[in-house]
């Protein structure tokens, strides 16, 4: 059997600080990010199955991703949780903004780790995450795959 990989987009904007950078990104600031998830499986062959030829419904696939990224993170403020910007956090939040606190630095690298469990732990057993990209500009992006990322 043949081992096909399709792939969705999705967009989102969510803004972040980088609490301890020496740059511009220490402020904070958003981002319109594009995130590309890549599945890998094996087309249904079962005569018959209202999925016949499909390695996952693209709705199934979008279903997943916007309940454990896009929903969540969309037009958030995502902060580090163990940095003093929780204080920063939890004013905005008194002020009705929807935060998120997370446990690492809120980069484009740790952020498409985050998004990999996520959505990996959402998939049916027969689909494997194969790939994400999330881009953060139109020039800048990071990639997680699942080949440099063994379980």
């Amino acid at each position: 059997m043949a081992k096909i990989r399709i792939t969705k987009e999705f967009t989102f904007e969510t803004g972040h600080a980088l609490y301890g950078y020496d740059g511009k990104c220490r402020n904070v600031h958003g981002h319109s990010y594009h995130l590309s998830v890549t599945v890998i499986g094996t087309p249904i062959r079962e005569a018959g199955h209202i999925k016949l030829g499909m390695v996952m419904d693209f709705g199934d696939l979008k279903k997943v991703v916007r309940e454990e990224v896009v929903d969540p993170f969309d037009h958030a403020t995502v902060f580090n949780g163990n940095t003093p910007h929780v204080e920063l956090a939890r004013t905005l939040e008194k002020e009705g903004h929807k935060i998120i606190l997370c446990d690492y630095q809120p980069t484009s690298e740790n952020m498409v780790i985050d998004f990999a469990t996520r959505i990996g732990r959402r998939l049916p057993p027969h689909i494997k995450l194969f790939s994400l990209r999330l881009r953060e500009t139109g020039t800048a992006y990071a990639e997680w795959f699942a080949s440099d990322n063994p379980a």
